[in-house]
């Protein structure tokens, strides 16, 4: 039986910048990183435009956003400087991933609750929301 299932990462991009740097500073490992100029997997002539480090939950049977939102916030909480100090060093921009698929009309709940809000407003970060929605049939076959 398909869920719906919800994904958040938060990115640190920009130009070209020392990835292992981030790390150390951060003390989290990401779950992902490129560097400007990669390849983009299964795109063979597309080029990445941006050096990133990422840190996401992957994809998890959910029905509240938040859920996801406070995996990451929870490992970043009390770094917001340490997120401020990277963002001026290297001139970096910030921003959380939310990514949800709908499965059989089931949607979650998208709502920022406010200690979201005051982590995302204290380093400056914006959001992204990408909605897919899955086709069901109306009576529950």
């Amino acid at each position: 039986m398909d869920k719906t299932q919800v994904k958040v990462y938060f990115s640190l991009f920009g130009d070209d910048f020392p990835l292992d740097d981030v790390t150390e500073k951060l003390e989290v490992t990401p779950t992902d990183t490129y560097k400007k100029g990669d390849l983009i997997p299964n795109r063979s002539t597309v080029i990445r435009k941006e050096t990133s480090w990422d840190l996401g939950t992957g994809y998890q049977v959910s029905l509240d956003v938040n859920d996801q939102l406070k995996q990451i916030i929870d490992r970043l909480q009390n770094k917001s400087s340490i997120v401020n100090e990277i963002k001026e060093a290297y001139s970096l921009e910030c921003k959380f991933f939310i990514v949800i698929n709908i499965e059989k009309g089931n949607t979650p709940a998208l709502y920022l609750d406010k200690d979201i809000i005051k982590f995302a407003s204290s380093i400056e970060a914006e959001f992204d929301v990408d909605l897919y929605a899955n086709p069901y049939d109306d009576f529950g076959e």
